[in-house]
């Protein structure tokens, strides 16, 4: 598989990432996110670690401080701005196709799995939190698949997307929470609250 150039380093995309959130929960959530995809990269296209973990990094780049319809739109302008490839932002762009039917659709490996880490990640932080160890690392499929069952817990996390993300991969849902609970144990300190108090 080819090299893919970001542009920028992973100092300068956890700077971005500061710059335009300011919010404790949304930089955890880019570092989740980006620290999953470093680690299915690592499986997946080794060669391309920094640009998977970069593209998890800055997925939501633009959420916290601009326009929700521009969701993905705005970062590719900031992106630009700050001398990152086009393809950075472009596999970004593509875990917010189905609302925006302008937008690229997931097709590489990298860009369905960021479509299968990002709700799911947040669904897991919720859970984790909720947690009297408050960490990852006694968290097992069993506990989530309850959560995911019960609609009324972390109601923001939407589960269509969801099982989209294991659809696109090719997953069984389990098969799909086993793998992401271990991504996150992968990077996670034993007392990492994931943004939690």
């Amino acid at each position: 598989m080819a090299t893919l150039q970001s542009g920028i380093t992973d100092e300068q995309a956890h700077d971005l990432l500061t710059t335009y959130n300011k919010d404790p929960f949304h930089v955890s959530h880019g570092e989740t996110v980006g620290g999953l995809m470093r680690y299915f990269a690592a499986e997946y296209d080794p060669e391309n670690e920094d640009f998977w973990y970069q593209v998890g990094l800055l997925h939501d780049l633009d959420w916290e401080m601009f326009d929700p319809e521009l969701h993905t739109l705005k970062t590719a302008e900031l992106l630009a701005e700050a001398g990152a490839s086009p393809e950075l932002a472009k596999s970004i762009q593509t875990h917010q196709s189905d609302l925006n039917p302008d937008l690229p659709a997931p097709e590489l490996k990298m860009e369905k799995m960021l479509y299968a880490s990002d709700e799911l990640s947040g669904l897991i932080t919720a859970c984790v939190a909720m947690r009297p160890s408050k960490s990852v690392m006694d968290f097992n499929v069993k506990s989530l698949k309850k959560k995911f069952k019960t609609k009324s817990f972390a109601a923001g996390c939407n589960r269509d997307d969801i099982r989209r993300g294991a659809e696109l991969n090719g997953l069984e849902l389990d098969e799909l929470f086993a793998m992401v609970i271990e991504g996150m144990k992968s990077f996670a300190p034993d007392k990492d609250t994931f943004g939690a108090e």
